[in-house]
């Protein structure tokens, strides 16, 4: 069929020269350059236009259609290249993600050697390093990582905590500023080098980044979480400018507090230092309604222990023991306030009246170490020894045996009594007395006499 055709075309062709030829019987001339032209018919003239321009339509199109096979050739072998590739990779994950780092390194390097331009590959790769001790060549191999791909996020990100991980702060920094440049407003990364900041107490800068985190979490679900976290670095911030302030100064900064325990009334620290800052301004009754206060509002023990130290430092126990007459009307069953006004009636040899307070604390039921240690202390003022001993007993955790307790020396775990294994651990057989290392230490052996004849006339020396 093919054959036919193309007789067909040959013998059309054919008419049609003969056919253009009659009605074009006249010659023309054509002039290559200056001296040199030829003479032909005008239609052999066009035929052989048509001609050459067959012949290169022919071979354009070979040379296109050789082209095209070689391109699919070469996509052929890269999509094979590709899939072993993948496959390898795929497998050495798979044992790396199961702890075989072992053989999850060779299967990586293999991937690696097929394909160096793959990410991760070498992502993988330093995972291996790190997981196996070897940060150092862990870095190495995603700063090749990063050769290929400067701007590459994820391997970024690797190798800042990476650097972190060591304890290469300063480099772990330059990375995750390195990040923001690209994306600044990068959440992981603001909220990565804020703690870097925090952790090196530069708390003004890491302010300044919580602020960029905030704004770059408007409408995300952690939006509460990073405005108490901001709210803690403006009181970091303040607390640091009142420790280096001068005296008489610092103004700004005890508005500041102020301001954080207007916005977060349940915030502790904030009303100690506040208090703190006053006192040393020798404010004595502002940081005394201060803590107060705070104790009222809060309801926890720091507020009373600075109460206390304020005023038996000044030697003023008398305006405190008014303070806490007049908060017990309106607290009488606050059994925490109780305890440190027994506390403080016996750190004043009131023992009647402290016994009164902590006994009423004891009978609703509380059992703390600290109550027992009070109460002890109370009866051997009251020369009650055996009452004191027995106080003294449940404080220490002592019990009529007096068994000594156990530890594990694996993990520390304590446990009244010996135990084959450890619950904590895991470990068989790591239980043993508390204090044993100390005791098992062996001293310097005692140099033996020496032994040795005795000569005439020494035994009467």
């Amino acid at each position: 069929m093919t054959l036919l055709a193309g007789l067909l075309l040959i013998i059309l062709f054919l008419a049609f020269f003969i056919y253009f030829s009659g009605l074009n019987p006249q010659d023309v001339t054509v002039f290559l350059y200056a001296d040199h032209s030829f003479t032909t018919s005008a239609a052999i003239l066009v035929i052989a236009c048509i001609a050459v321009g067959l012949t290169f339509g022919v071979v354009a199109n070979f040379f296109n259609l050789l082209t095209y096979q070689m391109k699919t050739m070469r996509n052929k072998n890269r999509e094979k290249r590709d899939k072993e590739v993948t496959s390898t990779y795929r497998e050495g994950m798979s044992r790396l993600l199961s702890g075989d780092t072992k053989k999850a390194q060779p299967l990586l390097q293999k991937a690696l050697d097929r394909d160096p331009s793959r990410l991760e590959s070498y992502l993988a790769m330093a995972s291996v390093h790190i997981q196996e001790g070897d940060a150092v060549e862990g870095i190495s191999v995603l700063n090749r990582a990063r050769e290929i791909d400067p701007k590459a996020l994820e391997v970024l990100f690797k190798l800042a905590t990476t650097y972190e991980g060591t304890g290469q702060n300063d480099e772990a920094t330059k990375l995750y500023e390195e990040i923001l440049s690209l994306e600044g407003s990068n959440r992981k990364a603001l909220r990565s080098l804020r703690d870097i900041k925090i952790k090196q107490s530069l708390w003004k800068e890491a302010l300044d980044l919580q602020k960029r985190v905030i704004k770059a979490a408007q409408g995300g679900k952690r939006v509460k979480q990073e405005q108490d976290k901001q709210l803690s670095l403006r009181y970091e911030v303040a607390r640091h400018a009142l420790l280096e302030a001068n005296d008489g100064q610092g103004k700004a900064e005890l508005k500041e507090l102020k301001d954080i325990i207007k916005a977060a009334p349940d915030f502790a620290p904030a009303r100690v230092t506040l208090g703190d800052a006053l006192r040393s301004q020798g404010k004595t009754d502002a940081a005394s309604q201060t803590w107060l206060e705070g104790y009222k509002a809060l309801g926890k023990s720091v507020f009373l222990s600075r109460l206390e130290e304020l005023y038996m430092t000044a030697e003023d126990p008398t305006t405190l023991l008014g303070i806490y007459r007049s908060a017990l009307a309106e607290r009488g069953d606050d059994l925490m306030f109780r305890l440190f006004f027994g506390k403080l009636y016996l750190r004043l040899e009131m023992v009647d009246e402290a016994l009164e307070q902590l006994a009423f604390v004891k009978d609703a039921g509380v059992d703390v170490p600290q109550l027992h240690l009070l109460l002890g202390e109370a009866h051997r003022r009251r020369n009650r020894i055996d009452e004191a001993i027995a106080e003294y007993q449940v404080a220490l955790g002592l019990e009529p045996r007096l068994r000594l307790g156990f530890t594990c020396e694996t993990c520390d775990e304590a446990s009244p009594e010996w135990q084959s294994r450890c619950p904590k651990c895991g470990n068989w057989g790591s239980y043993v007395l508390e204090g044993r290392q100390m005791m098992v230490a062996k001293a310097a052996p005692a140099t033996e006499p020496e032994v040795r004849a005795i000569h005439h006339g020494e035994r009467s020396a």
